[in-house]
């Protein structure tokens, strides 16, 4: 069956087959597909709006609706998915796993948001968002090694929002 795709809605829609790979094999939907849609359509780009990584939480996050609702179990359940024991090596603490989300402010910061080598990379640059980052495209953080599909959807988001008009 042939199809016909233009441009952009092809690299959208193999970013997504590649993040959904990498967030399947990892058993994590912590880069779940519908936060991508930034990529596509006319919308600008507002990096205040992104996380420091260019990725938005969704609003069904399993571990910030722990967080919000003190639900031990759904925690337990994050911590589990997300295989933080094997990545971080540290035991399940209901009163230290938590997040809030890693721009929040006035909150205490999780350990994952904490060890965040991309939010403190762009934090200590000054941008909002590492799409400002004329060195994303060669940046080597763990977070792009993970999820290699991801990183590429970061550099043509950038590109898109390099090519906004200025306002």
């Amino acid at each position: 069956m042939k199809t016909n795709l233009k441009r952009r809605e092809f690299i959208m829609k193999s970013c997504q087959a590649g993040v959904a790979c990498c967030a399947l094999l990892s058993g994590s939907k912590v880069f779940a597909l519908g936060n991508l849609n930034t990529l596509h359509g006319d919308d600008l780009i507002d990096p205040k709006k992104l996380n420091y990584c260019g990725y938005t939480c969704p609003a069904d996050c399993k571990m910030k609706k722990a967080t919000l609702e003190n639900n031990v179990d759904l925690k337990k359940e994050a911590f589990t998915d997300w295989r933080l024991e094997k990545k971080y090596g540290v035991a399940f603490d209901p009163e230290k796993i938590f997040c809030y989300g890693c721009k929040t402010s006035g909150k205490p910061l999780g350990f994952v948001v904490e060890k965040c080598t991309v939010r403190s990379c762009a934090i200590e640059k000054g941008y909002d968002c590492c799409i400002q980052c004329d060195k994303l495209s060669g940046c080597d953080k763990e977070i792009w090694s993970t999820f290699p599909d991801f990183h590429k959807a970061m550099i043509e988001m950038q590109k898109k929002y390099k090519e906004a008009p200025v306002s």
